[in-house]
Order: C-alpha cells, then structure tokens, then sequence
C-alpha cells in the first residue's frame, strides 16, 4: 500500500507551511472525533498520528509526505479542548488561513462522532468549508458503538442538519475495528489520481 511515510514538520504559524509542491488531503474534525486514528487507519500503521484521550492534543497543522506523492495534513481538533481561548483563537487562525491558501487541495476529509448530534461549531466547519469552495467528504466514526437502527438514525440526522445531498460521499466507519477504511482510502488515493 504505502511504501514510504515521512513526517514532514509542524505547523505552527502560516508563514511556516511548506512549499505547495505536492497534492493535498487534510483531516479536520473536531477535538476526540477520532481524527488521529483514522489517519493512522488510512495508512495503515499504528502510531503515525499520535492518538490522546485529551481533547486539542494536536495543536499545529502536521504535515506527512505520502510516497512524494501527496501530503497529508493533519489539523487540530476543533471545539471543547482543555486549552486557553487565546490558543484555540490561534488555532482557528492557523486552520483557516491554512484553507484559504493556496495550495493544490484535493480533499478535505471531515471526520465525526457519530454518536453525536451536530451542533453550531459543526455546522460552522461545513458552511466554512462550503465557502472556501473545497471538496470535502463526511467520515461518520466510531459506528462499532452503535446498532444498525442507531446508525441509521444518526446518519440521516447528520443529512438533514447539514443538508447533505443524496449523492453525497459520506463514509460510515469504525477506526477500530476498520469497518468502512477501505472504500473511503479508495475514494481519497482516487482524488489524488484526478
């Protein structure tokens, strides 16, 4: 699958981004969303994005060149974090100027819990990202933790609150026991193909 991964730096402030040389796919979601363990799903190892049960543990934008041919990013998590507000205002800093720069974007993947229901600060990142006119899929985690019925039921409440098309690529998955990894890593290495 993928031969080489190599971490390429933290980002701490935009004027350290890397030259935008290479594709880009960037995973946001919000704080304990399971964002750190589905990169390391998707790539199939164990410990590249380092997983904390400590919300806003990922504090820079981490970029990590795939087989030099794409980067993938790693954002910080997004909402209730055990960190001062001037830190999660820089935050939001970093994040946003990162999206509004430009760079060879091919997808952001926004990741949720499924289990719950999407408030403002969620529907904020999809009017967001709307806005800055990325392509962007929804990652609908942790379903291992619910029934069949449950599932159901929570995926059409996060169709009708962020008005999400029929046709749209929304991904069902469980980062433990990788249900669903697979037809989303195909959709991702096939945006990167285009």
């Amino acid at each position: 699958m993928f031969k080489q991964i190599k971490f390429l730096k933290s980002v701490f402030d935009l004027n350290q981004l890397p030259p935008p040389e290479l594709p880009e796919i960037a995973f946001l979601g919000r704080s304990n969303a399971g964002k750190s363990s589905l990169i390391n799903a998707f790539l199939n190892r164990k410990n590249i994005a380092r997983v904390s049960s400590t919300p806003g543990f990922t504090k820079s934008l981490n970029f990590f060149r795939i087989d030099n041919k794409f980067f993938l990013v790693d954002l910080p998590g997004y909402g209730f974090a055990k960190v001062p507000l001037k830190l999660k205002q820089k935050w939001k800093y970093l994040v946003e100027g990162y999206l509004k720069s430009i760079r060879d974007f091919r997808l952001l993947i926004l990741i949720f819990d499924i289990r719950k229901t999407p408030d403002k600060l969620d529907q904020s990142l999809i009017k967001f990202v709307n806005h800055c006119r990325k392509t962007y899929c929804i990652v609908l985690n942790k379903i291992d933790t619910l029934s069949k019925n449950e599932i159901k039921k929570q995926t059409q409440i996060y169709k009708k609150i962020f008005s999400i098309p029929e046709n749209f690529p929304l991904f069902l998955i469980s980062c433990k026991t990788k249900e669903g990894i697979e037809p989303l890593r195909k959709f991702i290495l096939d945006k990167i193909t285009d």
